[in-house]
Order: C-alpha cells, then structure tokens, then sequence
C-alpha cells in the first residue's frame, strides 16, 4: 500500500511540475527575459520545462532519501533548508532599510522618482526598534511551533482483566496519544498550492496586476497584500487540517479495536459511544491545530503588510 501511494505522489508531482514548469515558461516569456524579448523557440521553452520538471522530481527523490535514511521528514528538513537560506538576505535588508530611515533621502529626490519607485524606496525604510520586535517574534514563534508540534491529547484506556488458564491478561492502564498538530505542515503546501493557482493562470494569460480588465481583477483579488487572499489561505488551512486528520486518525476503527481487545474508556460504552467520543475529541483539537497553521502561515503576510515589506 505505501508503495502504491508513493508511487502514485510521484507521477502527480511531475504532472504538477510539468504544468508549473510551463507556467514559469509563459511568466519569463511574458517579461521579455529571453532572447532580448523576442518569442523564445520551441526548443526553449521545452528546456525551461524540462529543467523545472528534473529539478522537482530530483527534489522530490532526495526527500525520500533523507526520510529513508536521514534524520527525519525529507521534504521538511529541505523545505528549512530553503527558509535558512534566506537569513542572510533578510539580515541585509534590515540594514539597507535602518540606514535609508536613519540616511533618508531629500524631497527633491523623491520628487523626481517615479511612483513606482517611491513606493518602493518608502517600502524598504524599516524603523531601529523594529528589529527586536521583529527578532523576538521569530523566536517566540519558533518556540510555539515546537511546542504545539510535540503537544498531545491523551484519552485514558483501561482493559479488563481476563483469566486464561493460570494467566491473568489486561487490567492494566494505557492511553491513546492524539497529536494536535495530526497533519503536519500538509494543509499549509496544499492551502499555498491552490491559493497560488490564480497567479499561474495569469502567467499562461499573461496577466498582472496592472492589467485591465478581468484578468487584472483577477490578479489584484489574489493578490497576497490583500485581505481576500489571506481570509481564502486561511478557511482552505482548516478544510485541509479537517481532511487529513480524518484520513489519519479513524475513530470507528480505533474504537472497534479497543472493544475487540478488551479495552474502553472509563465513562463510555464501547462500540459507538467510544467512537463518538473519540470524534469529539477529534474535532476538537484538530480546530487547535487548524488555527494553529493558520497563524504559522499568515503571521509572515500579516507582519509584511503591517511593516510594509512584500
């Protein structure tokens, strides 16, 4: 079964790379990045395709390496390769934006750049007490990830005592650990993937936000400074939580396999009752983890938006 379902991820994920391998083809085409501006060949788009394609599936096969023989989740630990990576260049425009608050330019300069460029010069300016505030929540952030990664709801077991023979079996006391955070970083990928979905379409449509029209509205509605964006991220953060908790966590088997073993959960029957409970349970702490996510996910938007950063 895992062999199947491993299998199957992986021809999904050269389709989805095929198709955003041509979405990144259509966006660099759209800019006139190759060939001076001029219409790339077929042959050009066919290596920008197939790049992206081995590079995801060479991605793809190196995080099922580190799984099988590493220190744990493969896409994980490559996923915070990635956001390490980033440090150094946040470090420097923390920097460049305390000196441009500190050095700031004259009005007559300003005046003579164009709107563009003042927003983004105004944009990048970042106050000196900013960067404390900034650095105390990455870290109290961290903290509470870790925190709510290890944390668990714990349902109390019980077995009754059984004689066979000479032997007495059960009577002991055990619990059944339920992870708040059941779905792991999943619905946040998932969440990211479908809520980017508008802005590869506007790359094959040749879209932007300044464009007019229908495709423009398109691209400003999910646009990732506005609000629409960010309320959508977030309700598609919980449908994901919700699914994969169910897809991993079955409380009519879990519950079956209790009454089978002689085990039960003081206060309820088992059989049903036990199953309901469980997905009371179930429900709730996966609504934790959900807004959990969410605040993990969006806390970076938020903070960008509030300080001016995109």
């Amino acid at each position: 079964g895992r062999k199947k379902i491993a299998s199957i991820t992986r021809y999904t994920t050269v389709a989805i790379a095929l198709l955003q391998g041509y979405g990144y083809y259509s966006l660099v085409n759209s800019y006139g990045l190759v060939n001076g501006g001029a219409l790339p060949g077929f042959w050009v788009g066919l290596v920008i395709v197939i790049s992206f394609t081995a590079g995801s599936a060479f991605l793809m096969w190196l995080g099922e390496q580190i799984t099988e023989f590493g220190i744990g989740n493969g896409i994980s630990i490559i996923l915070f390769a990635g956001i390490v990576s980033r440090v150094p260049q946040m470090v420097s425009d923390m920097y460049v934006g305390v000196s441009r608050w500190m050095n700031p330019l004259s009005e007559e300069t300003l005046a003579g750049m164009g709107e563009t460029q003042r927003k983004a010069y105004e944009s990048s300016l970042l106050h000196p007490a900013a960067i404390p505030v900034i650095v105390i929540g990455m870290l109290a952030l961290v903290v509470f990830i870790v925190f709510i990664n290890n944390a668990e709801r714990r349902l109390p077991v019980r077995y009754a005592k059984r004689v066979v023979g000479r032997k007495t079996y059960g009577g002991q006391s055990t619990h059944i650990p339920m992870k708040v955070s059941m779905s792991g970083v999943m619905p946040i990928i998932f969440a990211q993937s479908i809520a980017s979905l508008p802005a590869t379409i506007g790359a094959f449509a040749h879209w932007t936000v300044e464009s007019e029209g229908f495709g423009g509205g398109l691209m400003r509605l999910f646009d990732s400074s506005r609000p629409f964006y960010s309320i959508l991220y977030f309700l598609l953060i919980v449908g994901f939580s919700y699914f994969y908790s169910t897809m991993a966590f079955n409380p009519i088997e879990v519950a079956n396999n209790l009454k089978k073993n002689g085990g039960f959960i003081q206060g309820f029957r088992p059989g049903r009752p036990t199953a309901e409970f469980i997905m009371n349970v179930l429900n709730k702490i996966t609504m934790f983890g959900a807004l959990y996510l969410a605040v993990v996910a969006l806390a970076p938007i938020i903070t960008g938006n509030l300080i001016g950063i995109r």
